[in-house]
């Protein structure tokens, strides 16, 4: 008799199951693991901003094993980059500690300065300096290893870099750049002209991984890992990668200092501010926050990975053997609708009547952009235990 109908299912809970990385985590378990029953409420169901929804949701479900990949945008103001990358990702980490169940958790490169060959125990200091999305992976890092080393949580860390993948409903990251080269909207070379390199993460591989983990705990439990391809990327090439494939004529080889660029970039954001003053709603994307990414080489090390036990599923697979197919299914989804029309549309926005936000709130955002490190080490020393009112 199969061990799957003798022994009772596994449930695991996937918070983020509408975004790249739990769009593959949820396909992979209800394709290839019989023996695991996993959910994934969205967040009319389950809110990471409200602690009572934690709770009640745990106390209801009691999950076997817990996956976080929700994030909230890129440029989210302080207080939902706090609430819901940092706060929410920790509350769920304690509903885990209380019911003594494995929490894994997915983390960026954000968390890293520029480098190569960068480590697990590398990270940027913890300062106002950070954007709001970069400050509150951080501090999710460092409170997590907190609540391993205090309270004995098993939880298990996944860096990622640059993801690539099918199924992805935003135009961020990797799909970003396609996305631009794809529209004609990079006229020039937005980096140096070779030897910016970057490491990539295959979304599809992810799920692989998880589930190794889960099968063998007492190896992974407490610890980080990069999960990125071996070999980086040089940008350039990437980008004129692209160009070839779609037998484009830009983005012309002229390689834009980053003085310039940056300039640039500055400018434009002025100019976004005065349309939005008059109602247009205008931005740029997101990820020009992170400009000087496109001119600064930042690769992780997976040594780590390599040396565990964990076997790649497909180690030919890159971002270049990936690319056609990404070309192929992007191009007909952005196709169908319509975003490569050049048509502009207009909102108006006005603050006019807004409510205030409430002052604990503010205080919070407030310390959070000024003085995480402050705010960490309040955290810290009320305590992070877990959620007994699960129990």
């Amino acid at each position: 008799m199969n061990n799957s109908e003798t022994s009772p299912k596994l449930s695991g809970l996937i918070i983020g199951g509408s975004g790249l990385i739990g769009g593959y985590l949820l396909h992979y378990f209800k394709t290839k693991t019989p023996e695991i029953d996993v959910r994934s409420p969205n967040s009319k169901k389950l809110s990471l901003r409200d602690l009572d929804d934690i709770i009640s949701y745990f106390k209801r479900q009691k999950p076997d094993f817990v996956i976080n990949c929700a994030i909230t945008a890129i440029k989210s103001d302080a207080l939902l980059s706090y609430e819901v990358n940092y706060q929410g990702s920790i509350n769920l980490a304690r509903a885990a500690l209380a019911l003594n169940i494995p929490y894994i958790h997915i983390s960026s490169a954000a968390t890293l300065p520029p480098g190569e060959n960068l480590t697990e125990e590398d990270h940027l200091p913890l300062d106002s300096s950070l954007s709001n999305y970069a400050k509150s992976k951080l501090m999710t890092e460092m409170t997590l290893r907190h609540m391993h080393e205090k309270h004995g949580l098993q939880y298990t860390l996944i860096r990622m870099a640059i993801v690539y993948g099918a199924h992805d409903h935003k135009i961020q990251g990797i799909n970003r750049l396609l996305f631009n080269v794809v529209d004609r909207a990079m006229p020039f070379m937005l980096t140096k002209k070779k030897g910016v390199l970057h490491s990539y993460s295959n979304a599809s591989k992810v799920p692989y991984f998880i589930h190794h983990i889960l099968k063998n705990k007492d190896e992974f439990s407490g610890k980080h890992y990069h999960f990125v391809d071996p070999e980086p990327v040089d940008l350039a090439q990437l980008i004129l990668t692209i160009k070839a494939y779609m037998n484009l004529k830009t983005p012309r080889e002229i390689y834009i200092p980053y003085r310039l660029a940056k300039a640039g970039n500055n400018f434009m954001n002025l100019v976004i501010k005065f349309f939005n003053r008059i109602g247009y709603k205008v931005h740029v994307p997101a990820e020009m926050i992170f400009l000087e990414n496109f001119y600064m080489t930042q690769t992780l090390s997976c040594e780590k990975l390599k040396n565990s036990s964990f076997i790649d599923p497909n180690p030919e697979a890159t971002i270049f053997t990936e690319l056609p197919y990404l070309i192929k299914y992007y191009i007909a989804r952005w196709e169908h609708l319509n975003m490569f029309s050049s048509f502009s549309s207009k909102k108006f926005s006005s603050t006019h009547g807004a409510k205030k936000m409430p002052d604990p709130a503010s205080q919070i955002a407030e310390t959070f952009i000024n003085s995480p490190s402050k705010l960490l080490d309040t955290i810290h020393k009320k305590g992070i235990g877990p959620l007994k009112e699960i129990l």
